[in-house]
């Protein structure tokens, strides 16, 4: 079961791995991205953060998605971490069973507006986030589990 998705340029750090895996109960963490499945530094790195309480995985955006579809997740409580709102929604388009994802921190970069604390969109960004909430995901913008629930669509 996917409790969440959550968008966070930063991946594995500890507001993501103790904060919201103890809010969400998951006890597994998806690091669902392309480059950190190839890197065997940056996924020792990123192990550095995994909290006893979960099991950390890492794969690619497409082998996250078959893994998923598999059922082999179907026993934990997966909480997935993606590195861009790009990664989210590629995954999204691949994975029905995502309905909700967190655009939790999101880096400046050219062309981005700042929408939120340390969150910012593209205009192309913006179109891909907007799709997926016209096709019933929910999309909030929160970067801490006891902070308000913010549509994305209200931000824009």
């Amino acid at each position: 079961m996917i409790v969440m998705t959550r968008i966070d340029y930063r991946l594995l750090h500890g507001q993501v791995a103790f904060a919201w895996t103890n809010n969400l109960s998951a006890n597994a963490i998806l690091i669902a991205n392309d480059s950190v499945a190839k890197d065997n530094f940056r996924k020792k790195t990123l192990q550095l953060a995994k909290p006893d309480s979960a099991k950390l995985i890492f794969k690619s955006i497409e082998d996250s998605a078959k893994a998923i579809a598999s059922g082999v997740t179907d026993k934990y409580r997966v909480f997935i971490v993606v590195e861009n709102i790009h990664d989210a929604y590629r995954l999204a388009k691949k994975v029905p069973q995502i309905k909700l994802i967190d655009l939790g921190l999101s880096d400046q970069k050219e062309g981005s507006k700042n929408i939120a604390k340390s969150v910012y969109v593209t205009p192309e960004e913006s179109g891909l986030l907007t799709e997926l909430e016209s096709n019933g995901i929910q999309v909030l913008v929160k970067q801490a589990p006891g902070d308000p629930d913010i549509e994305f669509s209200t931000l824009i």
